[in-house]
């Protein structure tokens, strides 16, 4: 099992941090819609608990959702029974041929795989080309430089009915890397279980990520939200489309 996302994680990420999906939704569904894109398979990279996949099937759309953490997965093909999932890597999967590929919530990001890095995202914006049929659209979300105001980490508290998250994060200014340390306290039973993760993502500027799907001829359009969804600070949403 992964050793990220792990039951209870999956588990909070799914009821308490649906939000950024949600509502990131009708831009989404909005982008389809303005590339002509209706009905037909749709790939979604990091696909998580299923929150996304399940609005595109009720839209009518055919979903392959991967992911790297079989806790989510598994809720994922509850929660979507006519979906298909997988449980991989994102950068090792093979794309098959598509409408459109979707991974929204800073996904490319993660260095959950150890050979991501600059070039094993470029090779999967490749993949993702030659899988993409002609007009076919890439859409997806980064996470820039700038994350925190200072070098010095910030902690930050939430939870729910039944659970608890403390988070430390802390940005590596030089390298361009974010640490998100997370300790979880789920409700079982009686008492509250515990566990910890620490989640690294390699910050990328958006205009480097620009000139890169350029060069792989993409045509490319950025801003900082779905529709009326605003991300949060440093954060960049792109439109790749293949001419």
């Amino acid at each position: 099992m992964s050793k990220w996302y792990k039951e209870d994680l999956a588990y909070i990420h799914d009821v308490g941090y649906r939000d950024y999906c949600l509502k990131s939704t009708p831009g989404i569904l909005k982008i389809l819609a303005q590339n002509n894109i209706r009905e037909g398979l749709i790939v979604e990279l990091g696909c998580g608990s299923g929150l996304l996949a399940k609005e595109l099937t009720e839209a009518n759309y055919q979903v392959l959702g991967i992911d790297i953490s079989e806790s989510l997965i598994q809720i994922a093909r509850t929660r979507v029974p006519n979906a298909q999932f997988r449980i991989e890597s994102l950068f090792k999967t093979n794309i098959p041929t598509c409408r459109a590929v979707i991974s929204i919530s800073e996904c490319f990001n993660y260095l959950f795989d150890r050979d991501n890095n600059l070039q094993t995202l470029i090779q999967l914006f490749q993949n993702i080309y030659k899988a993409l049929v002609p007009q076919g659209v890439l859409i997806f979300d980064i996470a820039e430089p700038g994350q925190l105001a200072s070098d010095q980490p910030t902690k930050i508290f939430n939870e729910g009915d039944d659970w608890i998250v403390l988070v430390e994060k802390y940005e590596n200014q030089e390298k361009e890397i974010l640490t998100r340390r997370i300790i979880s306290l789920r409700l079982v039973g009686e008492h509250y279980r515990r566990d910890d993760e620490i989640h690294d993502q390699q910050l990328y500027k958006a205009v480097d990520i620009v000139r890169e799907l350029e060069k792989i001829g993409f045509q490319v359009q950025v801003s900082h939200g779905y529709g009326e969804y605003q991300l949060p600070k440093a954060h960049a949403a792109f439109i790749a489309t293949k001419v």
